[in-house]
């Protein structure tokens, strides 16, 4: 067994991990190089519970994305991740506004608030990201990526709802050894990445360095600045030293600094529909009263006339220290970080060329520290376990501003009031200083019981305490001065001053049992069951105000935590001979007080705030294929069924079409979750040709990579207008593979040009415009890859 396969055992993160031969397909030679040792039956090798299993026999819904997949079908971050795994959605219309959902459930849609936590958690080397804008960030060095379905908290030191990704990079090596990439396409699309690890002092200290580039040129074009916007820059920088101090300790410390700074995250025209407004506060009249016609009507043309600058520069650093005590019968693991967030920047949040809306920005500074210590037996007996202690802590100050400009009194209070009061909120402009203190802590364990060869009863506990103190603090200035109390009552319902100071705290104890029966050596059946919660929290993005339309409603300032409970059966099988496996997963989730976005206007401005649903659910099934029908040839295909509803939901906010008028809320009792497709499919194939070339063996190889996702909706309530129609993507790449560790392929993504939206948006003032995000047309390129 090689080193780094030991210290991927040894280090192996807090999730429980499982790989299908056909995820590491894609690349299959680079991949045994890169995989911990199998053994000569080709089995995959994980430490799902804190010890070496095959992951067959791994009794939960969890996929691995290797190293060699990732890099393979250009998986570089979270979001192309997503065509690979078809249970996992992300949505991101910027680093600070950004979800990642499992199975439809995770993190409110469409809003971003300071003060409440998201349901799925991202891991790095062991390390929870309090931030989500690191999931936006390209991957560094990675060795796999672990997306784990259904709630997770009896072995992680973070309580998550809906699921985790965990993601471990490579680890210090005591062989010498680099590695390199660099791939150029269209778009003037240029990436490079390297890596290099060495002894520093033999069998004892060990160093790794990693760096990772990439630059593309924006898929649209601002025709105001004469500029392509949504292109890609983004820089990383990891560094590792491994310490092998004693036989049984080592120690490992990381740190790492990323950046991303594009003119990005542009969302153009894609059509205007009617709302409840007077026709005079339709889109169209507006527009014509502006002398104002969009770049383009057909949002495929991929043009914009942002009037605003757009600056997104989204900086994430942070260091850890990751200790392991082998002491015989069990191992005690250690896991210190720190990590800090810098988010800069920039929005045009009328998407038109008007002056409407000039600044929305909200600049944001992070810090968190945690601290997890666990201790997990060793080798396979009658009663294994794992049990830890967590501590997080974390702060955020973020500097909110939002100013109107002269064509915010037409297109906001409308013609006839504006002409009435001409010039009043032009310059209006709001301040906000909002703060945030978190801390929380859990104790939690889970052990198994093996009653049999092939019965086993897995029980776990954790019990939670959180406390999260938080202010909100919005200083209106600008617009007309001396002005009536009743054009300050119209000023107050675009920008008015708010100030509150909120509380929450709350312990929680949950719990999950797995019982699992090998049926025979190649199949494993389970069952789970798990009631789980998303920690309560704090309101931090403004209140709805009571009737006099100042005083701030302060019982809506913090949110009750999710109550979930958590069905599953699984059957995992492996084919004759080890050619392949199908596994199966049917859930259902069900949340009491689910938080979502509520909407208040009874003060003449929708005021989008945090609050409970009463109740939603989450239902369906998953079923992944690998097959090798011969040692050339590879297929996979993963599918999901995900029913993912709103249970009930009394007093939902309007949908756009509705918005403006006289109704307040709607019931969207039965209407399904945003974000989340019915059917979603991912699917792959690979076929090599054995062909020495320049006295080397190695592979001519072609593949193909594809996902479908059906219809699904882009608004908090369910709406009509709102709906993205379903697509698919098929990406192909051929090339020659060494044995050595040498690829040099050509590459298409997208290779139909399909046209789709990653979302949709409703823009401000009930006009009825309708704004997106195309997804990337066809790219190309080629890519060359070596190791040394």
């Amino acid at each position: 067994m090689t080193l780094r396969a030991l210290l991927l055992l040894s280090l192996s993160s807090p999730a429980l991990a499982m790989a299908t031969t056909a995820e590491t397909a894609a690349a299959d030679a680079a991949a045994a190089a890169d995989a911990a040792d199998t053994g000569d039956s080709g089995e995959i090798i994980v430490t799902a519970r804190r010890r070496a299993e095959n992951v067959q026999d791994v009794p939960l819904a969890i996929s691995v994305v290797g190293g060699p997949q990732i890099e393979a079908t250009g998986s570089f971050n979270i979001a192309r991740l997503t065509q690979l795994q078809p249970s996992v959605q992300f949505i991101s219309s910027n680093p600070r506004n950004t979800a990642i959902n499992i199975r439809g459930i995770g993190a409110p849609f469409g809003l971003t608030n300071d003060g409440i936590e998201q349901g799925v958690g991202l891991y790095i080397d062991q390390v929870y990201y309090g931030r989500i804008a690191a999931a936006t960030l390209d991957f560094v060095d990675v060795e796999q990526v672990e997306i784990l379905r259904g709630p997770q908290g009896t072995i992680y030191g973070k309580n998550t709802t809906a699921g985790a990704l965990n993601i471990t990079t490579r680890r210090p090596s005591f062989t010498l050894e680099a590695r390199g990439e660099v791939t150029y396409g269209n778009l003037d699309f240029l990436q490079a990445k390297v890596s290099a690890s060495a002894p520093i002092v033999a069998d004892k200290l060990a160093v790794r360095l990693s760096a990772s580039f990439t630059q593309r040129d924006g898929t649209l074009f601002n025709t105001v600045t004469g500029r392509r916007v949504n292109e890609i820059d983004n820089l990383g920088f990891r560094g590792q030293v491994f310490w092998q101090a004693t036989d049984n300790l080592d120690l490992t410390f990381s740190g790492d600094w990323n950046r991303q700074d594009p003119e990005g995250f542009a969302q153009n025209y894609v059509k205007a529909v009617a709302t409840a407004r007077a026709t005079n506060r339709q889109f169209a009249n507006l527009a014509a009263l502006s002398n104002y016609a969009p770049a383009s009507t057909n949002p495929f043309d991929r043009l914009v006339d942002n009037d605003s600058p757009l600056t997104a520069r989204n900086t994430i650093f942070g260091a850890s220290l990751l200790a392991n005590w082998d002491l015989g019968p069990a191992t005690i693991t250690s896991v210190s970080s720190w990590r800090g967030w810098d988010w800069v920047p920039s929005n045009d949040r009328d998407f038109t060329g008007l002056s409407i809306t000039p600044v929305s920005a909200n600049p944001s500074q992070q810090e968190q520290v945690s601290q997890e210590v666990r201790i997990a037996s060793n080798g396979d007996h009658r009663f294994n376990y794992v049990a830890g202690v967590f501590y997080f802590h974390q702060t955020i100050n973020t500097q909110g501003v939002q100013q109107q400009g002269p064509f915010a009194g037409l297109w906001l209070l409308g013609p006839t009031v504006n002409a009435a009061n001409p010039g009043l909120i032009d310059g209006l402009r709001s301040d906000n200083d909002i703060r945030y203190k978190n801390d929380s802590f859990a104790v939690f364990g889970k052990i198994t019981w093996n009653i049999t060869d092939r019965l086993s009863f897995a029980p776990g506990l954790r019990v939670n305490y959180d406390k999260k103190v938080g202010s909100y603090d919005a200083v209106v200035t600008g617009g007309r001065t001396n002005i009536t109390p009743a054009q300050q009552t119209i000023k107050n319902g675009v920008l008015q001053n708010q100030r509150y100071d909120a509380r929450f705290s709350e312990w929680n104890v949950s719990g999950d049992a797995t019982l699992s029966f090998k049926a025979s050596d190649k199949v494993l059946v389970y069952a789970t069951y798990a009631r789980s919660f998303k920690s309560g929290g704090i309101n931090l993005s403004g209140l709805p105000t009571r009737a006099d339309g100042v005083t701030p409603a302060l019982e809506t300032a913090t949110v009750k935590p999710e109550d979930v409970t958590h069905y599953e059966f699984g059957v995992k099988s492996q084919f004759p001979g080890n050619t392949g496996s199908l596994n199966l997963a049917v859930f259902r989730t069900e949340i009491t007080d689910f938080q979502t976005t509520v909407v208040n206007n009874t003060v003449g401005v929708i005021r989008g705030y945090l609050a409970n649903v009463p109740k939603v659910r989450s239902q369906g099934f998953e079923l992944d294929l690998a097959v090798r029908p011969s040692e050339n040839f590879n297929v996979y295909a993963n599918f999901a069924y995900t029913d993912a509803k709103y249970v009930s939901f009394p007093g939902a906010p309007v949908p756009v079409e509705l918005s403006g008028g006289s109704v307040q809320f709607v019931d969207a009792s039965g209407g399904r979750l945003p974000g989340v497709s019915e059917y979603a499919l991912s699917y792959g194939a690979e076929y090599r040709i054995p062909a020495p070339l320049f006295g080397r063996d190695g592979n001519f190889y072609a593949s193909v990579d594809g996902s479908f996702r059906s219809e699904f909706s882009s608004s908090p309530t369910p709406s009509a207008v709102l709906n993205i129609e379903g697509y698919d993507i098929a990406n192909f790449r051929a090339g020659y593979r060494t044995d050595g560790g040498w690829d040099i392929f050509g590459w298409v993504r997208n290779a139909f040009d399909t046209q789709y939206f990653d979302f949709l948006t409703a823009a401000p003032g009930s006009t009825g415009l309708i704004v997106g995000q195309p997804g990337d047309p066809r790219t190309y390129g080629v890519t060359l890859r070596g190791r040394f």
